[in-house]
């Protein structure tokens, strides 16, 4: 080419606001139990594996289902349970699931024997040899295959175990390196049968995270018992759903589809102090003072001990890692771009009218992103490194509503007449 053009000709210049992601805030990804030696013969059996179903069906087809129960009346494989509550229940999708169980190791004599899965088969591991990943560490092969980010992770009937629960807010905190989502466990009510036994467990046993949320006791529904985790995973997908799929309302004192609650196969019935005392030390638990079951408790399991609003709340929790999660995936398009004031600007802009917008609805009381000078070192900006800074308030929920009453006696002037 010459370079000397006689014509008509356009060209194009990247736009300058960029559109967001849209994520998910609530997606579980359950690690448990299913029976998938009653797939037909032939079948493919996941074992170890992410599976992503966005209804029952597809559930049943691709791992099995059976409502069979042990002897405390809890579900014998525990995503039987999760699909039974989160698709059959509470109405939401998708899930992700990854079973453990492998009829051709889990067995007593010929027989396949769900009971012999243990805790260390639902943290898993990394095989070196074979290049595999098994239990938990599959959380990190989610978004890599299904690109979808994680918003809920659990494990119920074995969440109660630390060597579990622990290892649930550690992947929780960190997930790809660069995402973040909260676990669901529960306190395990064989060992704290009574409501005062729980915040001396949930200490002992290092269940403080962040990251984490507590449940107990049990909840009951029907002929089965079930993990309250479960049930806490549906409502918060059911409350995301009610808001336009943004997590800042907070699943507490909404209704569960549940009949009862029990803690080592005895009756619980809380009475409102017993359960203010739960919410206190960090736990959620399950309340029937009006309106019916409901979920109740606002706080993460860092609470006392951490009050940051950010990280105390469940709901601001949430918000703060699925804001950033959508940020990281909104922005990796522009990872390597020339670090150019347009550049600056273009993200800048973007989140700014994206936050106005989330003020406009009342998701959240303001916010704005900055691009600092004394946080972006000439050192740092030479070797490729851009740091922004966000402030954002997400409501908190109104965890305590105070009418303060008052005897007025100047009202006595009224019985003189009117003036």
């Amino acid at each position: 080419m010459s370079g000397y053009y006689h014509r008509v000709h356009t060209r194009e210049v990247p736009t300058a606001i960029v559109p967001p992601r849209r994520i998910s805030a609530s997606i579980p990804v359950v690690v448990g139990t299913a029976p998938v030696h009653l797939l037909s013969e032939g079948q493919h059996k996941p074992i170890n594996e992410p599976v992503l179903c966005y209804t029952f069906k597809e559930f049943v087809e691709q791992l099995g289902f059976t409502d069979e129960a042990d002897a405390n009346s809890m579900f014998k494989y525990t995503l039987c349970e999760f699909a039974d509550v989160f698709f059959g229940k509470c109405n939401v999708a998708p899930i992700v699931v990854i079973n453990v169980f492998d009829p051709a190791t889990h067995k007593t004599g010929e027989a396949a024997d769900v009971t012999k899965v243990t805790a260390a088969d639902i943290v898993g591991g990394y095989d070196a040899d074979g290049g595999t990943y098994t239990g938990l560490e599959l959380v990190s092969k989610v978004f890599p295959k299904f690109r979808v980010v994680p918003g809920q992770i659990l494990a119920p009937g074995f969440s109660h175990d630390p060597a579990v629960g622990v290892v649930m807010d550690t992947k929780a905190s960190t997930i790809n390196g660069i995402f973040s989502c909260l676990a669901l466990t529960d306190i395990p009510d064989a060992t704290c049968t009574k409501y005062t036994d729980v915040p001396s467990w949930k200490e002992t046993n290092n269940y403080t995270g962040k990251h984490t949320v507590c449940c107990w006791p049990k909840v009951t529904l029907g002929k089965h018992v079930y993990n309250m985790s479960t049930y806490l995973a549906g409502l918060i997908a059911q409350t995301d759903a009610d808001y336009e799929g943004i997590p800042y309302v907070s699943p507490s004192n909404r209704r569960m589809p549940i009949s009862g609650a029990v803690a080592n196969g005895k009756p619980v019935h809380l009475e409102l102090p017993q359960a203010e005392y739960l919410n206190g030390q960090g736990v959620v638990t399950a309340l029937n003072f009006d309106g019916g079951w409901k979920a109740f408790g606002n706080r993460t399991a860092c609470y006392p001990s951490n009050t940051d609003p950010k990280d105390a709340f469940i709901s601001v929790r949430r918000f703060f890692s699925w804001h950033a999660n959508t940020f990281v995936l909104t922005y990796f398009q522009k990872l390597d771009g020339p670090t150019t004031r347009r550049f600056i600007e273009t993200i800048v802009d973007s989140e700014n009218i994206r936050l106005n917008g989330f003020k406009q609805m009342e998701i959240i009381l303001g916010g704005e992103i900055f691009f600092y000078q004394e946080e972006n070192p000439t050192t740092d900006l030479i070797d490729g490194v851009v740091r922004f800074h966000t402030k954002m308030t997400p409501p908190v929920p109104a965890r305590e509503i105070v009418n303060i009453l008052e005897f007025d006696v100047t009202n006595f002037q009224n019985l003189f007449g009117s003036n």
